[in-house]
């Protein structure tokens, strides 16, 4: 999965992308350098962002999805919490939606992704984007937030998305400190007993900052690689990066070092 950040805020490429044709030709890019999945967002979720209106994210968006409509075989997510981008989005071409609050912030979104039989991703987050980072704390991570995903996507199911249409992400770097984030990378495994493909958005985050001291984001893309490599070999169904052609070959070595059925 491929990002592209139509917002001039985001964490690692804030700005660069945040007009139309700007993200529609980001868009096109990733997909020509193989990313399966191109997931577009207007509105920033970095740690201590407030958000945006509805009108401003619609205005951000919107004009994305019509730019590149029919133009790239790539499936089309809107990464979004408030369910009328969603159903904007969908009506031009999206066949995923990315709701980091998991269908809590508005449940509509749930809804909107089961009318289209869309996909619908799933994310576990503490709190909100503006205060998720203020001291974060679990009794144990991993069994809390499968707890999350598991109710979440049995929510979704009843308000009518088909099992086969959702997938579970634990959130990385979203209300979690350095050693949360690191048993969570290291419980893939035990996430996918959930019985859901699982997606790991970690491209470019403070954990490698805090593991590995690489302060700029830009330079974390061969750590983001050889994690995804690790990911890979674990079974992650979906990783959500910055720079699509280093992953690809990343994780196609990790698929290839992942154990065989049984």
């Amino acid at each position: 999965m491929g990002i592209v950040n139509v917002t001039p805020d985001s964490f690692s490429d804030g700005g660069k992308f945040a007009e139309a044709r700007a993200a529609s030709r980001q868009a096109l890019k990733l997909a020509r350098q193989g990313a399966d999945i191109i997931d577009i967002g207007g509105e920033s979720t970095r740690p201590g962002s407030k958000g945006v209106s509805l009108e401003e994210e619609l205005r951000r968006v919107v004009p994305v999805f019509e730019r590149i409509g029919g133009r790239s075989s790539a499936v089309l997510s809107v990464d979004t919490t408030k369910a009328k981008v969603a159903r904007e989005c969908l009506a031009r071409g999206a066949g995923m939606v990315n709701d980091v609050s998991a269908g809590r912030a508005d449940p509509g979104v749930v809804d909107a992704a089961g009318d289209a039989g869309a996909y619908l991703v799933l994310m576990h987050m503490r709190g909100r984007p503006r205060d998720m980072q203020e001291n974060p704390t679990y009794r144990d991570v991993v069994e809390e937030v499968m707890t999350f995903l598991q109710e979440r996507a049995r929510d979704a199911r009843s308000r009518g998305v088909r099992k086969d249409r959702i997938i579970v992400d634990p959130g990385i770097g979203f209300g979690k400190t350095l050693a949360h984030n690191l048993a969570l990378l290291r419980s893939v495994p035990r996430l996918k007993k959930l019985g859901y493909p699982v997606l790991i958005g970690a491209s470019r985050k403070s954990l490698f900052k805090g593991l590995l001291a690489i302060e700029g984001p830009a330079d974390r893309d061969a750590a983001t690689a050889d994690l995804t490599t690790y990911l890979a070999a674990c079974g992650t169904d979906i990783v959500r990066v910055h720079e699509v052609p280093g992953n690809r070959i990343a994780a196609r070595l990790g698929d290839g070092l992942r154990p065989p059925p049984g």
